[in-house]
């Protein structure tokens, strides 16, 4: 049965993604990170800066029953937006969405996670943005990259992993925070469009434990972007209505 497509959002094949009211939209990025991140063993999913709620609502769809998963953001209207795309998923009862600066979470939370997942700030102070809602999701003054690590290293589990998207120099400046901070790369994708570019994203899981890095390139298209590649339909067939 062919899917109805809703305005205001992103339509995947088990939920909606309404973005009309945040700073941030759904983008590939996104589902690229939603898709990477590694899932096995999990008991329990942070997902700091959550916007629409994108990737608390993928890692549901790939997780099991038992399974949970905070989401924390600071924006008013993103956060209400997420509630709204949480409450009309199928997973409505396995995530919770907390309005709420991450520093100020950490700081409350007796909990701890296995897994914690990020697509967090990145430009830089004093780059022009169109909207306060899209600076605030957007710029890395309002939850800077030590801050980022500091948090998320103390909410972890000890053997927890920490997933994180950035394009690639400012990738390399937070993975050498994090070595600084007892951090260490077990897994790290380099994203490029197509195969004769540079890579534009790195993908970075970090753990407490120390081990030899998985490294990888990942290819979204296709020579002149006619159609994605094998790797990113792997990635994004359980979500995409034309994969």
């Amino acid at each position: 049965m062919k899917r109805e497509l809703r305005r205001g959002g992103f339509t995947f094949k088990q939920f909606f993604v309404g973005h009309d009211r945040c700073g941030m939209k759904v983008t590939t990025d996104g589902v690229i990170l939603g898709g990477w991140t590694p899932v096995s063993g999990c008991r329990r999913i942070l997902d700091i800066g959550t916007g629409t709620g994108l990737l608390a609502l993928m890692l549901a769809q790939r997780t099991e029953q038992h399974v949970m998963i905070d989401a924390v953001e600071i924006d008013r209207s993103a956060y209400e937006q997420a509630l709204e795309n949480v409450a009309a998923s199928p997973w409505s009862n396995r995530i919770q969405v907390f309005h709420n600066d991450i520093k100020e979470y950490a700081d409350n939370s007796n909990s701890s996670y296995d897994l914690i997942i990020s697509n967090p700030p990145y430009f830089p102070e004093g780059t022009d943005c169109r909207d306060e809602a899209r600076a605030k999701a957007r710029y890395s003054h309002i939850l800077t990259h030590d801050d980022l690590l500091i948090y998320a290293q103390r909410l972890l589990t000890e053997d927890g992993r920490f997933c994180v998207m950035l394009p690639c120099a400012l990738g390399e400046l937070l993975e050498q925070k994090a070595l600084n901070l007892g951090w260490f790369v077990s897994r790290r994708t380099w994203v490029k469009d197509v195969i004769d570019k540079a890579p534009y994203i790195v993908l970075l899981e970090l753990t407490r434990i120390l081990q030899v890095c998985d490294e990888q390139q990942l290819v979204t298209h296709l020579p002149g972007r006619a159609s994605y590649t094998d790797q990113f339909k792997q990635l994004a067939r359980d979500f995409y209505l034309a994969l």
